[in-house]
């Protein structure tokens, strides 16, 4: 403990001595250590970049908050969604070498692509990817809840992902058209993403602390951990989220240090050291505006704030009369934002170790107002204020009656087992529903929630990876709401995943199946005789098959050693009934109009 404090001492004495050479950041870290305690944060570090120099590093709080092991400019943090312009920026560099134009199409380079539609299919270029035009809505539900590593996974679920507008109608953000980006640039360099990333960027920038997987960062040194606020402002330690397949989008995990070097080369044309590292067209163009995102007037506050659009992996806007180019990064446990002001040739890196953060943007903002010689805001009051009001309210609300629900109270319209099973959309994965101890609960790859009965079929889902599960508050409004098929079994499961959507998100329902032992199955081959007609039952390779003159052979899956549902009908089943000897004597098939009963031969 002695020693990290001495270290702590030794850190900031370094830091306070090097900011002294510019007068613009003298006394920084008061203001900086006032946002780190206002917002109840573990730690950040900044590095400030001027010109073809870094001006001021730091790190402030913590990067391992339990034994209080302090953050420094070298510390990894995940960049999240700052990733983008990494991205985008490798296929400007294969622009550059006459590998691809912008205007091409996607499907040109990745055939196994497909879109929702023709009109997407025939019309969407690379420059839509780029800048978020497609149409196509986040559909993030996907990836985060549904991961994978296989990028092939990923591509197949974008055709069955709706879109919400036409084609360059409206600026809407979407981490799988980056994901596509990556892999165009798989197909024509023959690399994997993560390679081009270390050799085109990282490797010539000397970002020699920077790395592209969780893997890496798990075995890192000198890494932070991440950290969310929970009830009563508690920091806890929250898991690594391994994006996978996704990273395209937001994989990268670097430290301020080095992401300084990548906006000097930014400020610099695209040059670092006098090496082109980007192609300055490229660069020129990455920054200027290809969507509008908002309106963004200005405020009664800060009047000279405007505008909000998006180049490729960057965001545009004024900030107090200045050009500004930036982009935040969120992902479990972690927030950031790279800025810079290509007039003034600064820029600004922000790396939090807090989830959902407003640490990045306010300690930026901070800095910046420093840097341009601009009218100084309190960043620090106005979140405080934010804070207070938000806390406030939260108090009045938890004192205002609880509203009585006319359908309070309703019973499930089915036995809990029913609800059970497997349950699949194919542009986002399968999850399962179990239940344990009278309780249902919806099991995802990484997660699980608990379903609490709301009324009717429908259940609010609560985080149950903790042992003591908080059904106290509402779940963020989302419901599970249960469908029913013409024979009144429970069919599927509606999910408001995508809001931008004006309809939830199905999930179709198939029970799951169950082990029959070979002996078994082989009870109920033979035929079976209904109104004077023949079906048949065969087992192949361990599989029961039932065959009705004039019509296709079915698969039939077990849902338990007498029970088959029908695979390709939907709320039909098969269930063989045995005679007192233990014999079959009966086949029951059940459908949507009744159940007929055929006699074993």
């Amino acid at each position: 403990m002695k020693k990290n404090y001495l270290l702590s001492l030794l850190l900031v004495f370094a830091v306070s001595a090097y900011a002294q050479k510019d007068k613009r950041l003298k006394g920084i870290e008061k203001d900086l250590n006032e946002l780190l305690k206002t917002a109840n944060a573990a730690g950040f570090s900044v590095a400030v970049v001027e010109n073809d120099k870094v001006i001021y590093s730091a790190g402030f709080g913590y990067r391992d908050y339990e034994n209080k092991i302090p953050v420094d400019p070298n510390t990894l943090f995940a960049i999240g969604s700052s990733t983008k312009a990494f991205t985008s920026a490798v296929l400007g560099s294969l622009r550059n070498e006459g590998k691809l134009a912008f205007t091409d199409s996607p499907l040109k380079y990745v055939p196994e692509l497909k879109f929702y539609n023709n009109d997407l299919n025939g019309n969407v270029n690379i420059e839509d990817l780029m800048s978020h035009r497609t149409g196509i809505p986040r559909h993030d539900f996907s990836w985060y809840f549904f991961p994978t590593h296989s990028r092939d996974s990923i591509i197949q679920r974008i055709k069955y992902q709706e879109p919400f507008t036409g084609l360059r109608q409206q600026w809407y953000y979407n981490n799988f058209m980056f994901t596509v980006q990556g892999v165009i640039a798989e197909k024509i360099t023959g690399k994997s993403w993560e390679d081009n990333i270390r050799e085109r960027f990282l490797a010539p920038l000397g970002m020699t602390r920077t790395n592209v997987t969780i893997a890496e960062m798990k075995a890192a040194s000198n890494a932070a951990f991440g950290y969310e606020l929970k009830k009563n402002n508690v920091i806890s330690k929250m898991d690594y989220y391994d994006i996978a397949a996704m990273a395209p989008a937001g994989s990268i995990n670097s430290s301020a240090n080095d992401m300084a070097n990548w906006l000097i080369t930014w400020i610099n044309k695209g040059k670092f050291k006098g090496k082109e590292i980007l192609p300055e067209n490229y660069v020129t163009e990455a920054m200027s505006s290809h969507a509008v995102i908002a309106g963004a007037l200005p405020s009664e506050e800060l009047p000279n704030n405007y505008f909000s659009n998006y180049g490729y992996g960057w965001m545009l806007m004024s900030y107090k009369g200045f050009y500004r180019v930036e982009h935040g990064g969120n992902i479990d446990g972690f927030s950031a934002s790279v800025a810079f002001f290509p007039s003034s040739k600064i820029g600004i890196v922000v790396l939090t170790n807090q989830n959902g953060s407003r640490i990045p943007s306010l300690v930026r903002n901070t800095i910046a107002d420093r840097m341009l010689g601009v009218d100084k805001t309190d960043w620090n009051a106005m979140l405080a204020k934010e804070l207070k009001e938000g806390k406030e309210a939260e108090e009045k609300a938890k004192k205002e009656p609880a509203k009585k629900e006319e359908t309070a109270n309703h019973t499930p319209s089915h036995p809990l087992d029913d609800y059970t099973g497997l349950f699949t959309n194919p542009g986002y994965g399968t999850f399962e529903i179990v239940k344990k101890n009278d309780s249902l609960f919806a099991v995802f790859k990484q997660t699980r929630f608990y379903l609490k009965h709301k009324h009717y079929d429908i259940f609010s889902p609560y985080d149950a990876k903790d042992k003591v599960i908080d059904t106290s508050e509402d779940s963020d409004g989302m419901f599970m709401n249960f469908t029913t098929n013409d024979a009144g079994e429970i069919s599927g499961v509606k999910l408001k995943v995508e809001s931008s959507l004006d309809h939830p998100i199905e999930f179709k329902r198939t029970p799951k199946e169950v082990a029959v032992e070979a002996d078994v199955l082989n009870k109920y081959i033979g035929d079976y005789e209904i109104s004077g007609m023949t079906v048949k039952v065969s087992v192949k390779e361990n599989k029961l098959y039932l065959f009705v003159p004039g019509q296709p052979e079915y698969e039939l899956t077990p849902t338990s050693e007498t029970m088959y549902v029908i695979t390709t009908l939907d709320g039909y089943k098969a269930e063989f009934i045995p005679g007192d000897n233990g014999k079959i004597k009966e086949l029951t098939l059940h459908q949507p109009n009744g159940k007929f009963t055929a006699v074993k031969k």
